[in-house]
């Protein structure tokens, strides 16, 4: 049995992690429009006005990512942190690399004294909301996700 290990990502890391977020996009249908390139991976990442934070999942490669967001205090002066990204290659998905990533989510996130973890499951993706559930996430039912697009948002504001 290979050593997994999972850690945070470093600048070298990028070639690898762009590769796992294009295979990402492509599996949730929206590689048309994927637009992160390494500089922008490297600066939203590691630049002074970090916007996220990166974790990856290595045995003989970087075989999975997890990209998290803190969120400013809510309702109950604590952070949100948002899991905006999981993903693991095919050939290592039921191995428990999920598992250890969305666990190092979950101690970063208490590391920033969040209250919550959030994210989002693509519709049709069973197998994600069974690992999630697995794992002792629910399925939030109080609210319903929004979005508006940049014509809508030109629109609305007044251009």
């Amino acid at each position: 049995m290979r050593l997994l290990s999972i850690r945070e990502a470093r600048p070298e890391d990028v070639p690898a992690v762009l590769d796992l977020m294009r295979a990402l996009a492509e599996f949730e249908g929206y590689l048309d429009d994927f637009a992160v390139d390494a500089d922008a991976l490297l600066t939203r990442t590691f630049g002074a006005a970090a916007q996220c934070q990166v974790f990856v999942a290595e045995t003989d490669a970087i075989c999975g990512y997890a990209v998290v967001r803190s969120l400013a205090f809510t309702f109950d002066l604590r952070p949100s942190v948002r899991l905006k990204e999981l993903y693991v290659v095919q050939g290592e998905r039921g191995g428990g690399v999920g598992e250890q990533l969305l666990r190092r989510v979950a101690q970063w996130a208490l590391e920033q004294g969040a209250g919550r973890l959030l994210w989002d499951v693509l519709v049709g993706n069973d197998a994600a909301e069974r690992f999630y559930t697995r794992l002792g996430g629910r399925r939030e039912s109080q609210w319903l996700a929004y979005r508006m697009d940049d014509r809508e948002l030109l629109r609305l504001a007044g251009g």
